[in-house]
């Protein structure tokens, strides 16, 4: 699934953060702790000397065998179990009062009476409070935690929204960008060295097009004036030597052979420059096209063609199909797929137009096999049967349809009809 920068940076941002701070926050944690036990222990400790030095002046002091009010208790030892180390535990001991156990802190030592004898001494003092205030505390560490995290996120929301708000500016740019329209990208400004230099660069890039763009539109204007210049001389000629009643037969039929060839020459000129056109993108004039009324004003300018090929030609109108289109791309779309019907099919044959919301369909009965649906769109793919033919016809209408996002063409062949389906999804 693809996600924006932004959430994508967030989303490996985040997670190191979490980690982080929960390190922190354990670390802390165990840091205020150990303060907390270290208070503790001292306050032991000191104890400790006190009951000790009051041990000595007060000999009865040695006779408290079990923890009472003063919290503390002295045993008499033998001398190998001896041992004036400080050792501190963790107890949990019931308390009537809370009626349950809580916690404890208990300091254990050795020391030596007035009268030379060895005695264990063990002083308790209760945590209930240091152990609430570690609950608090790790109470307010997690909602620090939570609140930190939560101000990360939304922050960085903000900020990278603000902050990548000159690279959303590139992408429309680059989105918008069309041949010709430099003049219409919106300006930049950023203050990241990053983003400068990739709407430099990319600015840069985009000149580069434009001159190739114009470049390769003076070449093709050149060679379109060049080429057809040469040609149209060579076709009158060629009318000129065959008005010539001299000439023999076999003459006559060479010259018309050679007339056709340069026909087809200039077609195919026209052709290939139709289709670098529409590629360059020139002809960005858009209107709100009625297929149905240049689907009639096509099927007037083949009347004759349709009448000499004794063809049926069936147009049903069932819905408006419109389509924001260059106008003469529109009738260039619809001569071509008539065209193409009216070349691929037999004398006496049927062609059926329908329209209907959102598709035009064009039906033709058939002269051969299905044609190959991989092949069919391709330059200069032709049928077998059509030596005659450029095969660019419906390379054009494929290069016109992928100029227009929503617009589609589809090819069937149905009980010996070719079908030709052209879809528009208003996006």
């Amino acid at each position: 699934m693809q996600i924006s920068l932004k959430n994508y940076t967030l989303r490996y941002l985040i997670p190191g953060i979490l980690l982080v701070m929960a390190i922190w926050a354990s670390l802390f944690y165990a840091y205020i702790l150990d303060e907390v036990y270290d208070n503790v222990d001292d306050g032991l400790k000191n104890q400790k000397i006190e009951i000790i030095r009051e041990a000595y002046g007060n000999p009865e002091l040695l006779e408290t065998k079990a923890f009472g009010v003063n919290q503390f208790r002295i045993v008499q030892v033998d001398e190998k179990d001896y041992s004036p180390v400080n050792v501190f535990r963790n107890e949990f001991i019931y308390m009537p009062y809370d009626e349950e156990d809580e916690p404890y802190r208990i300091l254990k030592t050795g020391f030596y009476a007035k009268d030379g004898k060895t005695y264990s001494l063990e002083i308790r003092t209760s945590t209930v409070e240091e152990d609430d205030l570690m609950l608090d505390l790790a109470t307010a560490l997690l909602v620090l935690y939570i609140v930190i995290v939560l101000s990360i996120f939304l922050i960085n929301q903000f900020v990278l929204t603000k902050a990548y708000r000159p690279f959303r500016k590139i992408l429309q740019n680059l989105q918008a960008y069309r041949f010709g329209g430099v003049n219409n990208l919106a300006k930049v400004e950023s203050n990241v060295i990053e983003f400068n230099q990739l709407n430099t660069e990319i600015n840069q890039m985009i000149q580069r097009n434009e001159d190739v763009f114009a470049e390769q539109k003076r070449f093709i204007e050149n060679a379109s004036h060049e080429l057809q210049t040469p040609l149209a001389i060579t076709i009158n000629r060629l009318d000129l030597l065959m008005e010539d009643e001299d000439l023999p037969e076999k003459h006559l039929v060479q010259l018309a052979e050679t007339k056709d060839a340069i026909h087809r020459m200039v077609n195919l000129n026209k052709s290939l420059l139709m289709l670098s056109r529409i590629e360059n993108r020139q002809f960005q004039d858009v209107e709100q096209i009625s297929f149905n009324d240049s689907t009639r004003e096509v099927i007037n300018d083949y009347e004759d063609l349709i009448a000499f090929k004794q063809l049926d030609l069936r147009l049903e109108c069932k819905a408006d199909f419109y389509v924001s289109m260059n106008p003469n791309l529109a009738q260039v779309l619809i001569s071509n797929l008539l065209r193409n019907a009216i070349k691929y099919n037999h004398a006496e044959g049927v062609i059926a137009i329908e329209i209907t919301q959102g598709e035009w369909k064009i039906r033709n009965s058939s002269t051969g096999l299905p044609l190959n649906e991989k092949f069919i769109f391709q330059r200069f793919h032709k049928q077998s049967q059509d030596a005659l033919s450029n095969g660019l016809g419906l390379a054009i209408v494929k290069s016109i349809v992928d100029s227009y996002p929503g617009l589609s063409i589809v090819y069937s062949f149905e009980n010996n009809f070719h079908v030709f389906s052209l879809n528009f999804k208003n996006s």
